[in-house]
């Protein structure tokens, strides 16, 4: 799932404008890698305040130069995408939009960057009536029942007329799912937080009446099967065994997308349906049906998110089998997008979490330690937001105000990080520059 609360096309532009390939350059510090969090960061600046200029990050020494994709490069492939299924939904131009989610749906097309392009196609087209409840909302009124419901009406009218149709079926759906998370978000600001639990309730309600019928592998649908998994969040009843079988059916139908795995991971810990027993057997399952495509990775991928939401899945977690699937990952995927993710995830997600008494730091501190072989053999350059949300811990619920000062904080932590791993070589006066062709180390 895409972002909840955040307006859809601004999320878009958020995440992936700047992830295209680019030519700016920047030099780096000499400084070691600094938390992430704004209050660390804050007690940071103020520790180094006294130093000079050319010690800090804004002017950084010469001798260590890394091309950093910039944030204001173009449209992404993810916004157009966006744009023209808003474009569709706008012109009620309903069929065409259902032939391009069906058409990229079973070509199982997806953005460089990892996005389903069916998914994209529905977010935009639902993003009027989406964005139109949150600004609602925001402006306190939640009491006024027919401004907040006049939208996902006229999407449900539109599904009558196309009732046939199971991908407009599920537009509607995913509809009522972003409302209810919605409501979700304002239920502490909002006063009517029982109200508020109510209205998110049914919406998810009627979101799972409208998908029950469907059938995302009969239908040879990741897009339907994925809005199915969507519903989870509302229905906290399900069990462990029937949430890793909707999984495993989405998995089995689009095998590529790596999101998919990680948010198994994520709906295995104990604070939702699962527990580490059960996280640790879906691992295995996945690499296992997945070892045709990514080696070892499929364990690497369900454990990603949960690793780095919970300490004691870091502990439990079978290391060799982690690093290995590591490993596998970068020799299927060795793009940029792929090894900045999983470097930001070594370098900055693991690296700030908070320990635990039933915590081992030994297996964080092995995971952590891989973002050094992935910068100095795989690294070309920085894609600055990727490591902005990875000081997130990839909250795909994370509003973000300045996409600009968002990606800045990325690229800051990017090059204080790298700028640690090269420190004695800046400091015997040796030259480290990185580049299409590789890592470069020479005399200055």
């Amino acid at each position: 799932m895409l972002n909840k609360n955040t307006p859809a096309r601004d999320l878009i532009r958020q995440v992936f404008s700047t992830l295209l390939p680019g030519e700016g350059r920047a030099t780096l510090t000499q400084n070691t890698a600094a938390p992430p969090c704004a209050a660390a960061r804050s007690r940071q600046d103020q520790a180094t305040a006294p130093r000079r200029a050319a010690d800090r990050p804004d002017h950084p020494p010469q001798q260590l130069i890394v091309p950093v994709c910039e944030p204001d490069q173009g449209e992404s492939d993810c916004a157009t995408l966006q744009d023209k299924g808003q474009f569709l939904a706008r012109q009620d131009r309903w069929t065409d939009l259902s032939a391009e989610i069906a058409k990229a749906d079973k070509a199982r097309q997806n953005t460089p960057h990892g996005l389903p392009v069916a998914e994209l196609l529905a977010h935009g087209a639902r993003s009027d009536v989406v964005n139109a409840v949150e600004h609602a909302l925001s402006l306190g009124h939640a009491g006024d029942r027919r401004k907040m419901i006049e939208g996902v009406m006229g999407l449900e009218t539109m599904c009558v007329e196309h009732r046939d149709d199971p991908y407009l079926r599920t537009l509607v759906a995913l509809a009522h799912i972003d409302v209810a998370w919605i409501w979700r978000g304002y239920s502490d600001v909002l006063s009517i937080t029982v109200a508020n639990g109510q209205r998110c309730a049914a919406h998810f309600d009627r979101a799972a009446a409208l998908l029950h019928p469907l059938d995302g592998i009969a239908l040879d649908s990741p897009f339907i099967a994925a809005a199915k998994t969507a519903l989870l969040a509302g229905q906290r009843s399900a069990s462990a065994t029937q949430v890793a079988d909707d999984f495993a059916a989405l998995i089995d139908l689009d095998p590529d997308n790596h999101r998919h795995m990680r948010s198994l991971g994520t709906h295995m810990l104990p604070r939702w349906f699962g527990s580490y027993d059960a996280l640790d057997l879906e691992a295995r399952r996945t690499a296992a049906r997945t070892q045709e495509i990514w080696g070892d990775g499929g364990y690497a991928w369900v454990y990603f998110d949960a690793i780095a939401l919970d300490p004691e899945a870091c502990a439990r977690v079978d290391i060799d089998f982690f690093m290995d699937g590591l490993r596998d990952i970068v020799s299927r995927r060795p793009d940029q997008e792929m090894i900045n993710l999983l470097a930001s995830y070594c370098a900055v997600a693991l690296r700030y979490v908070e320990e635990t008494a039933t915590t081992t730091t030994g297996q964080r501190g092995e995971i952590a330690g891989a973002a050094d072989w992935l910068i100095r053999d795989h690294l070309r350059e920085i894609h600055p937001l990727i490591w902005a949300h990875a000081a997130q811990r990839f909250d795909n619920n994370l509003r973000i105000a300045s996409p600009r000062r968002f990606a800045d904080h990325g690229r800051r932590d990017a090059l204080r990080f790298i700028a640690g791993l090269f420190r004695s070589e800046i400091e015997a006066g040796q030259r480290v520059e990185f580049s299409a062709k590789g890592l470069r180390v020479s005399p200055d």
